[in-house]
C-alpha cells in the first residue's frame, strides 16, 4: 500500500486464510483484506490481472501502485516461473515497510512463497531507484516517491496493480488525475486491476478513457474493477 505517514502505528495481524498483514489502527485500515491476504492478492492481481496478459504475451511490464509488503511482487514472480514469463516490474511506494516488519509477516514461510523465499528477501533488500535483475525472468525497479509526484514513462506498462489504500482514508490517490497519469503510462490494450468497486472510482476511470468491467471480487467482496485501455 502507498503513502503511509511514518508516525502512524502499525501492527501485524493474522487474516482468515492464515497469512498476516499490517493493520493501521489510526485509520482502521489493513494493507490486505482481513478475509485473507494471499487469497486477495491471488484473486485481484494474479487471476484477474496477470493471467489475462500472460495469455497474450511472453513478456509483461507491470506497475504496482503500493509496493508495500512485496506480496504481490513475489506471487507474480512465482506465477511467472510456472508460465515461462518474463516480468519487468516497477513498484511505487512512498513509505517502505521496515525489514523487521517483513520478517514478522513471515510471507517467506507461506506455502505459496516458501520455494521462493530467497527471492522474496532479495526483493526487499535490493536498492531503491535502481533497476535490478532479481533473476533472468524478473526485473525490479522500486521507486520511493509519492504517487502524485511520480512521472512514469509514457506507454510502457501492460498491467497496473492498483493497490493503494482505499478512498475512504486516502481519497487523493483515487482522483481522476491519478488515473489519467496511469492511462498515459499504459500501452493500448493494457489493463488496470483494483480491489475497489466504488461507483465514483468506476466513473473516473471511464472519464479518462478506460473501458471498465465489474467482475467478481475476492473473498469478502462481491465485486472489483478491471479497466482496459
Amino acid at each position: 500500500m502507498l503513502t503511509l505517514p511514518k508516525v502512524m502505528k502499525r501492527e501485524i495481524i493474522t487474516t482468515k486464510d492464515g497469512s498476516k498483514t499490517i493493520h493501521l489502527s489510526d485509520w482502521q485500515e489493513n494493507y490486505h483484506s482481513h478475509h485473507g491476504a494471499v487469497q486477495e492478492a491471488l484473486h485481484v492481481f494474479i487471476k484477474s490481472g496477470l493471467d489475462n496478459k500472460a495469455r497474450e504475451n511472453s513478456s509483461v511490464s507491470i506497475l504496482e501502485v503500493g509496493f508495500g509488503t512485496g506480496l504481490n511482487a513475489i506471487l507474480t514472480y512465482a506465477h511467472a516461473l510456472k508460465g515461462d514469463l518474463h516480468i519487468r516490474y516497477e513498484g511505487v511506494e512512498a513509505y517502505p515497510v521496515e525489514l523487521d516488519e517483513i520478517n514478522e509477516l513471515a510471507y517467506a514461510e507461506l506455502k505459496e512463497v516458501a520455494e521462493y523465499s530467497e527471492v522474496y528477501h532479495v526483493l526487499h533488500s535490493s536498492e531503491w531507484e535502481q533497476r535490478v535483475s532479481i533473476t533472468p525472468e524478473f526485473e525490479l525497479l522500486k521507486r520511493k516517491v509519492m504517487l502524485a509526484e511520480y512521472t512514469p514513462e509514457a506507454g510502457v506498462f501492460d498491467l497496473v496493480y492498483f493497490d493503494a489504500f482505499g478512498p475512504r482514508v486516502q481519497p487523493e490517490l483515487w482522483e481522476a488525475s491519478i488515473f489519467e497519469m496511469l492511462y498515459n503510462a499504459m500501452r493500448p490494450g493494457a489493463i488496470l486491476v483494483t480491489y475497489c468497486a466504488k461507483g465514483q472510482v468506476r466513473r473516473d476511470l471511464i472519464a479518462v478513457g478506460f473501458y471498465v468491467e465489474k467482475i467478481p471480487g475476492p473473498p469478502g467482496k462481491r465485486e472489483m474493477l478491471r479497466a482496459t485501455k
